[in-house]
């Protein structure tokens, strides 16, 4: 492996950094997912991410998805759809889960959901960001440090602030979409080894014309 990276399948990638893995090597739930080579950076211990996933109840069902070489800093946590309270009735207030004479009080109805957290693949997100129930981030996005994303973000888009809006694009539309046609995390990783310089610059021809 030594010409073509490291090995995708090591929890610990930096042999004297220990507050970086691999994370799909040390993840124990089945509702997350991760793609190969994203990468999770904690101050303190990288057992921390599970505990960053906030309200994921195995009885609710929601996944987490994340694709290939995402950068996931320290802090960022996801809110899942255990979360949600009844928004639309008299109160928020969930009676149900006390019992005691309270446990019929959602009968015929059922909690809010929004649906899976998706991140797609080559995603950076920021440190202390946010990300709620149902949001879907596009390949290539950029999210800022203490971003609270509330709503979609489109490929290759910059987003910050409470709650995350756009701050610009990081390419034109037509890059872009030359860019979300060329998926070169899907490459092999020797083609992927093979063109690390073109990956590394903003010279995306050079990219279509790669072998």
């Amino acid at each position: 492996m030594a010409n073509t990276g490291p090995d995708k399948n090591l929890q610990v990638p930096l042999p004297n950094y220990q507050k970086l893995c691999f994370l799909k090597n040390i993840i124990k739930n089945p509702n997350i997912e991760v793609g190969d080579y994203t990468y999770y950076d904690d101050f303190e211990d990288v057992a921390n991410f599970e505990k960053n996933v906030k309200y994921h109840f195995d009885f609710v069902g929601d996944k987490l998805i994340i694709g290939k070489f995402c950068m996931i800093a320290s802090g960022v946590t996801f809110i899942i759809n255990g979360a949600n309270h009844l928004t639309d009735a008299v109160t928020t207030f969930p009676f149900a889960i006390f019992g005691n004479g309270w446990e019929g009080a959602m009968e015929g109805k059922s909690y809010p959901t929004k649906g899976n957290i998706i991140i797609g693949n080559d995603v950076w997100i920021g440190y202390n960001a946010t990300i709620m129930a149902g949001v879907k981030v596009g390949d290539g996005a950029i999210i800022g440090t203490n971003a609270t994303v509330t709503k979609d973000v489109e490929p290759y888009s910059i987003v910050g602030g409470n709650p995350a809006k756009e701050i610009r694009k990081r390419f034109t539309t037509e890059q872009i979409v030359t860019l979300l046609n060329l998926k070169w995390w899907d490459w092999s990783i020797e083609k992927i080894t093979s063109n690390l310089h073109n990956l590394t610059s903003n010279n995306i021809d050079a990219l279509k014309e790669s072998r």
